[in-house]
């Protein structure tokens, strides 16, 4: 030892007995102990230390040691070590090992291993008489070892200033520990366990990234004198402490809640960089913000949520309602809300409605709910409640999907009631959106959000009955004219009334075609061309498309969709079509089956100005065919990559930018169910004759579950526009379409492809070289196509802006990326400052299969100047949207 110290004359070590030496303790002639603490030695200590058998203690603190710690392993005497504040610079791996007797060791301030640190042994959980255990600032990492939190006779854990990653460990709840040190890492996660760890006297959680509450048992650890919880993420509202005597106390930089707490605390660092509600402590929050307060708690205060609180005023975040002050409405649909409802929502006096459908919500309604005067309105659809049911007394109450939910307890009648369809110029709920892409703050029910009626409108029955009164008198006259519109004509329509055992947003219309070619004979009864029109499904004829297709010949293809061949139709009326057919081979395929039904079976619920409208389909024997509204201008990708195509200039690119947000806003937010694309790209957004966008190619979408906005599936799309996330684990979120739709931005400003196998390597990938090149605004102006440089200022602001949107749609977390909505709102107002063309009406075209019958009735005799003794005019054969084969485009 004195040979590896460049001032070992400190020490006044001579010759002889080594018992007769300072600092060094002896039993008999074997030495137990060295205590050469805070000396100023320098230098390095033999690797043969662990041969003095029977060493107790060890104490060579507070020195300049450096090089190699010399293993202690086999020490099984050995109690107490301190080797902290030096500079000691490794570690051996058995350092630990068989240290039966060790009750206190200090590393602490020692750089061990460097860069590449050290990771805590497992021989350390044989020391069953460890009681402190010190290891700040000694580049230790890893995850903290549960078996520390086992350790029966551990008291003091020191591992602060360290590398750690993970949160604490589960086995720390039931820990005897007095003091526990952790702070200023990375650690993250909820700090529930330390609720249990009662016996805390010192807990330093201070500079990490814990996230959730403050755990309520907390306030039992009598003892607490030091508690430090600043500089993390934590939230919710502080647990009452008055109990304890704190000598230290600190929650600053957080998103705490709620009142300041009343504290015995002799020091604190105040309580700023959080959302209290008051800045006086132990000064109660306003009656409504505490009810806000109890609700957030019960689903656990959602980061998501909470992002916008700002302690004080319960009405600037977006998902409360007001009217003035007051909160009069809570509006949180499809927001993956967990947790319980909590009866502190009864304390909102003037709360009239609550939307929480399509969540996660479980346990039972509180009694409390049933309470509220003012409540009109109670929307728990499609959640995982449970319990008996409430029973209101004059408010709507819709609890569908909820199977554990016992609606109908005995000796009650069921809660709620069939729900009619909402009367025509019904406004949506606050926040939605219209089929026209208007937003509405209304609390009225919608088309979206079917409100249950109380009682059935008396007027909904006689209009029924007058509807039903108009067509029998067309049915006569029809009669009544032999048979005059049959012959004279090849195709007809009638359009069946509901009826009570119908669906409610079923229309049926037969259209019938004449197989013969002078309409002659009579028809006993419908023939097998006579078909039925569903919810705006119409099946056509093979032969009608056979015939538009010219037999599906190849001078008609226009390419290749989600799984088939696409074909051009023209009509005998002359209107142009676009025809998706499943390719032979692939019939007997389960992709290609399940990709047509799924094709039909989102197409059939999804309408927007914005999406490709289905006309009809068709399924027989082997042949299954999709037909679509045909979109004269082509795809978005041959305007901006194939050769000769008219550049776009600025002006269009944003429009349709705009047109694909809004078509996939109502995709992902606006339609009655969730939907994810999953292969937006430019070849799948088509243009009409003025360039307005319609996002195509549904074959690949994916219905999210109820209540969800994820889901496993087998990887498709396509590569350049798939999200980390999805390309890595298959999980598809309504994020991933976020993802492919910001590549899609890049697209338009660059003009470049995702893959372009063209550039070089490090050049090719489309994202990766946009945020790499994007670094400022210096720099970008080299990444805009060309065709775009010409302009002003303006433009080029608003290029930018639309950058930046794309950076962001296109950010590695799901979870940092925005919604569709976020996307449409940054794009609007960059559209109206460009002024595009007028709209060319296409939201007065087609057919609104939400319309009433007596509306649709009334539109019909609008259009036609026969009256309605005229037979052929009193059953119109080509109603307002339909051509005279009743497959136009307009048919929507």
């Amino acid at each position: 030892m004195i040979q590896g110290l460049t001032n070992g004359a400190l020490l006044g070590w001579g010759s002889g007995d080594p018992c007769s030496w300072k600092h060094i303790q002896c039993r008999g002639q074997s030495i137990i102990g060295i205590a050469v603490e805070s000396l100023g030695l320098v230098g390095t200590l033999p690797g043969n230390l662990n041969k003095l058998a029977n060493l107790e203690y060890l104490g060579l603190q507070f020195n300049g040691f450096h090089g190699a710690l010399p293993s202690l392993s086999g020490l099984k005497n050995l109690r107490k070590v301190y080797l902290n504040s030096n500079n000691f610079a490794t570690i051996p791996g058995d350092f630990f090992r068989g240290l039966d007797s060790l009750m206190v060791i200090y590393l602490d301030h020692n750089n061990l291993n460097g860069t590449a640190g050290w990771q805590l042994p497992d021989d350390v959980q044989f020391s069953t008489k460890l009681v402190n255990l010190s290891l700040t600032n000694t580049s230790l990492g890893g995850p903290i070892p549960e078996f520390l939190g086992t350790m029966a006779s551990l008291k003091v854990l020191n591992l602060a200033y360290n590398s750690l990653t993970g949160g604490l460990p589960a086995s720390f709840k039931d820990s005897a520990m007095t003091q526990l040190e952790v702070n200023n890492m990375a650690l993250g996660g909820s700090i529930d366990v330390v609720g249990g760890m009662t016996s805390l006297a010192q807990l330093w959680l201070q500079g990490n990234q814990f996230t959730g509450t403050i755990p309520v048992g907390l306030s039992n650890a009598v003892a607490m004198a030091d508690l430090r919880l600043n500089d993390n993420k934590l939230k919710g509202v502080v647990p009452n402490f008055t109990a304890l005597a704190l000598s230290h106390f600190s929650v600053t930089n957080n998103n705490l809640m709620g009142p300041i707490p009343l504290l015995r605390a002799t020091n604190t660092d105040g309580f700023g960089g959080n959302k209290f509600c008051q800045s006086e402590a132990g000064k109660a929050c306003s009656a409504e913000v505490t009810a806000l307060l109890g609700f957030l708690g019960g689903i656990g205060f959602p980061d998501s949520i909470i992002a916008d609180w700002s302690g004080t005023d319960p009405c600037a975040v977006t998902w409360v309602v007001c009217d003035g002050t007051a909160v009069i409405g809570l509006k949180l649909e499809r927001n993956q809300l967990a947790g319980t409802l909590s009866p502190a929502v009864a304390g909102l006096a003037d709360l009239r409605f609550v939307m929480l459908s399509n969540n996660n919500l479980s346990g039972s309604i509180p009694p409390e709910f049933a309470t509220m005067k003012s409540l009109k309105t109670l929307d728990l659809r499609n959640n995982s409640l449970s319990g008996p049911m409430v029973k209101f007394s004059g408010v709507t109450v819709l609890v569908d999907g909820n199977p554990l939910l016992n609606t109908a307890p005995a000796g009650s009648a069921p809660a709620t009631t069939p729900s009619p369809p909402s009367p025509p110029g019904t406004p949506p709920p606050p926040g939605t959106q219209d089929d026209s892409g208007n937003r509405t703050n209304s609390p009225q029910a919608s088309s979206k959000f079917p409100i249950v009626a109380v009682a059935v409108p008396i007027a909904g029955a006689v209009s029924l009955a007058l509807v039903a009164g108009v067509f029998i008198f067309f049915l006569c006259c029809r009669h009544k004219g032999k048979h005059q519109a049959s012959r004279s004509s090849s195709s007809g329509m009638l359009v069946h009334p509901r009826n009570s055992n119908s669906d409610p947003d079923m229309v049926k219309v037969s259209v019938t075609r004449t197989a013969e070619p002078n309409g002659g004979g009579n028809h006993s009864g419908p023939s097998g061309d006579v078909h039925v029109v569903e919810a705006g499904n119409l099946v056509i004829s093979i032969q009608v498309l056979r015939d538009a297709t010219k037999n599906f010949s190849r001078d008609t293809i226009l390419g290749r969709g989600g799984f088939g061949v696409v074909y051009k139709g023209v009509l005998d009326d002359g209107t142009s079509i676009a025809v998706k057919r499943m390719e032979a081979s692939t019939v007997v395929s389960s992709k290609g089956l399940s990709e047509f039904h799924a094709e039909i079976a989102v197409l059939t619920k999804v309408r927007h100005r914005h999406l490709v409208a289905l006309l009809g389909y068709c399924i027989e024997g082997n042949e299954k065919l999709l037909v679509y509204e045909y979109l004269p201008n082509g795809t978005l990708a041959q305007h901006l990559f194939e050769r000769g195509a008219k550049p776009l200039d600025w002006k269009r690119r944003l429009v349709i930018a705009l047109d694909v947000a809004r078509g996939m806003e109502y995709l992902h937010e606006l339609a009655h169910m969730s939907f994810i694309h999953r292969d937006l790209k430019p070849s799948n957004i088509l243009l009409d004759d003025d360039y307005r966008a319609k996002v195509s190619d549904f074959g690949l979408v994916k219905l999210a579950p109820e209540g969800k906005y994820s889901i496993e599936t087998r990887l498709a799309g396509t590569f350049g526009y798939l999200a980390p996330e999805y390309a890595v684990t298959g999980r598809v979120t309504t994020k991933a379409d976020v993802f492919s739709f910001g590549v899609v931005l890049m697209e338009l400003i660059t003009g470049r492809r995702a893959l372009d196998e063209s550039q070089s390597e490090e050049n090719m990938h489309l994202v990766t070289w946009f945020r790499r090149t994007h670094q400022g605004r210096e720099s970008f102006a080299r990444m805009i196509d060309t065709a775009l440089l010409e302009g002003t200022e303006d433009k080029v602001e608003g290029i930018y802006t639309v950058a930046e949107l794309a950076k962001h749609c296109t950010a590695r977390e799901p979870y940092n990326r925005p919604d569709m909505g976020h996307a449409v709102s940054v794009l609007a107002p960059l559209v109206e400052q460009w002024k595009p063309t007028a709209s060319d009406g296409e939201e007065t075209k087609g057919i609104d299969l939400n319309v009433t019958l007596p509306q649709a009735l009334k539109q019909w005799q609008a259009s036609d100047d026969s009256n309605l003794d005229d037979s052929q005019a009193s059953l119109p054969t080509r109603p307002v949207g339909f051509a005279d084969s009743f497959t136009s485009s307009d048919a929507r």
